[in-house]
């Protein structure tokens, strides 16, 4: 049985019935709270009701404050995925209940961070960091009213992947962006960058990498912490092996010694000694595994193995052959090292 009262400027409804927990709202306007117990009263009728108390009394900020707690600390980028989380509580759909939140609220986020020039991949995940709160609440708090709004709202479009490789024309010196890069390397940074050439690893593979998961003998490299969280185990070219023989052990065990960050900078920083514009490490991922299917006879599972690629899409994105050498290989020239 349903009571609805006016009491000041708000319509105070509470919902009694036999084998079901008291449901109790606030609403504005009468037609509001006619439409909600209509609602709940038809749910209970039918056994497919489900309190919405708690998703009613939570804000999104408040939600995010819990998720931050309880659930980013076991992300691999929980650093990150925690500026994010904070970075959402400041903007106004953080003050919205989590019950009140619709497609249209993150459909209105979309449009408010397009505005602010945010690039469509951040809002990307910053999307994510939404979907997987409602999902957790959904779940794990017990609001297993929730429906995920972030599900039917359209994303922004992502644009294509990155296609930048070193280019091997002459500069106006006669050499290469590969040789002037190597050229302005520090002598810390340079083994970096040959490696990840050689290797095709990620930079936080190369960073976090350790000597007691390099076997020498066997030519390989184990790595247990990958950004896709599977390990593997990639095979090491003889030239990858004269840069690990060649490079002095360190005390704490780091093949290289060098932090993700500090890689980063040290990339930035050669990059603008040689006067290079639009190349960051990353992109040396791309040109490892575009030189993969250009100068060996590797096949695309054993290449995906190397990479860690999860699937052959995902590995196309990361392959950007030149079109003159595919046109050597239409003239019948084999894909030996040149």
């Amino acid at each position: 049985m349903a009571t609805i009262r006016k009491r000041g400027q708000k319509w105070e409804v509470r919902i009694r019935k036999k084998g079901q927990p008291t449901q109790s709202k606030s609403f504005k306007y009468k037609a509001d709270a006619d439409a909600w117990v209509q609602e709940i009263e038809t749910e209970m009728n039918k056994g497919q009701f489900v309190s919405r108390k708690e998703a009613e009394s939570t804000t999104l900020k408040e939600a995010l404050d819990r998720f931050i707690e309880e659930y980013i600390p076991r992300l691999k980028m929980a650093a990150n995925e925690t500026r994010r989380a904070k970075a959402i509580q400041k903007r106004e759909i953080a003050s919205k209940l989590m019950a009140a939140i619709r497609t249209k609220d993150i459909a209105d986020f979309i449009k408010e961070r397009e505005g602010d020039g945010v690039k469509p991949n951040t809002i990307r995940l910053d999307l994510a960091i939404l979907s997987r709160l409602f999902e957790v609440a959904a779940t794990d708090w017990g609001m297993e009213s929730l429906v995920n709004p972030v599900k039917r709202a359209r994303k922004p479009k992502l644009p294509g992947g990155r296609t930048r490789r070193l280019q091997p024309a002459p500069s106006k010196d006669g050499k290469s962006e590969e040789e002037r890069l190597l050229a302005a390397c520090g002598n810390n940074f340079k083994p970096v960058f040959q490696f990840a050439i050689e290797t095709a690893m990620r930079r936080s593979e190369i960073a976090n990498l350790e000597w007691s998961c390099v076997d020498l003998k066997r030519r390989t490299a184990y790595l247990r912490d990958t950004k896709n969280k599977s390990e593997r185990t990639v095979p090491l070219s003889p030239a990858a092996i004269e840069i690990l023989k060649s490079f002095p052990r360190q005390i704490s065990g780091s093949v290289f010694g060098m932090s993700e960050n500090a890689i980063t900078i040290a990339m930035r920083r050669a990059t603008k000694a040689a006067g290079i514009q639009g190349l960051t490490f990353h992109d040396l991922r791309h040109e490892a595994t575009s030189r993969l299917f250009e100068n060996t006879d590797l096949d695309l599972l054993e290449i995906a193995e190397i990479t860690g690629h999860k699937n052959l899409q995902m590995l196309k994105r990361y392959t950007h052959l030149r079109a003159e050498r595919l046109a050597e290989r239409l003239a019948g020239k084999s894909r030996e090292k040149s």
